[in-house]
């Protein structure tokens, strides 16, 4: 049978669905979409071939600015979703996209079992430390103190670290971009779509509308590049550059070769039914 996700030459166009995003301007998601366009260019996949997953939040419209299949999901869910998937049609590519509230506080749990479970998919997580669709609470990643609506003398809540959480939960692709830098983010989104795996890319993403601490300015000072020459399977040393907070490091922190979660599944196959599409890919390399 041939492989519905060969790629071939096609261009940044044929990847946007006709609808214009719906941000505010200056948001940092629109450099995430961009470099999503850009990865699918790289890849080269038919839109027909590739999925998009999203939640509830400003970052999980991204789905509907596509012209790849899409189901944007209830809030907190993208990964039961993302998994049934994966499940049906393992040799599609399933981007997921979401906002830091979405993945690590109602979605948490979900996060956490698709990581040890290390499911397939690329998970792209816009980042801004704020619920922005909502107006200004404290989101899962604001620092301590943080003032908001909802917070008006100052978060008591210490902040997650999402990739801590991820390296710690079994995620074998660990990443961190910033939407100010969209030619490496790309560059990351293509190395996670590659990985056999849960890949988790947590990208700086600003809200200019309601986050004034976590600015373009702030990552753009604070933001560097990670030292180059690194073990990308010591974990231990993932970990520590990942608990840095000053610089505030971006790019592969970790890659770890496991088999996936769909690996496992398949594996574990048996009896006609289940043997009817290894069956009938052997009989068509055979004879055509």
């Amino acid at each position: 049978m041939s492989d519905s996700t060969a790629t071939v030459e096609r261009t940044i166009e044929q990847y946007k669905s006709g609808e214009h995003p719906t941000w505010c301007p200056g948001c940092g998601d629109f450099g995430v979409l961009n470099a999503a366009y850009n990865a699918m260019k790289e890849k080269g996949y038919d839109p027909k071939d590739m999925v998009v997953v999203s939640g509830i939040g400003c970052s999980s419209r991204l789905p509907f600015f596509v012209s790849t299949y899409g189901f944007h999901s209830v809030h907190g869910r993208t990964m039961p979703v993302a998994t049934g998937l994966k499940i049906a049609r393992p040799e599609l590519p399933v981007l997921v996209m979401g906002g830091d509230g979405d993945a690590f506080a109602i979605g948490g749990g979900h996060f956490i079992h698709a990581a040890r479970r290390n499911l397939n998919v690329t998970y792209i997580i816009m980042d801004n430390s704020i619920y922005g669709l909502t107006k200004g609470q404290t989101s899962p990643t604001s620092q301590a103190g943080f003032t908001t609506k909802s917070t008006p003398r100052g978060s008591v809540d210490r902040a997650v670290n999402p990739l801590m959480l991820a390296l710690t939960c079994g995620a074998t692709f660990v990443a961190r971009g910033f939407s100010g830098q969209p030619k490496e983010l790309a560059d990351l989104m293509v190395q996670g779509i590659e990985h056999n795996g849960f890949s988790v890319i947590d990208v700086y993403s600003p809200c200019p509308t309601f986050n004034k601490v976590n600015t373009f300015k702030y990552y753009r000072e604070m933001v560097r590049r990670l030292p180059e020459d690194r073990d990308l399977t010591d974990l231990g040393e993932a970990m520590r550059l990942a608990a840095q907070s000053d610089p505030l490091y971006v790019g592969v922190f970790y890659r770890e070769e496991a088999p996936s979660f769909e690996d496992g599944v398949e594996s574990q196959k048996s009896g006609t039914g289940a043997d009817t599409r290894r069956v009938l890919e052997a009989l068509f390399d055979r004879f055509s």
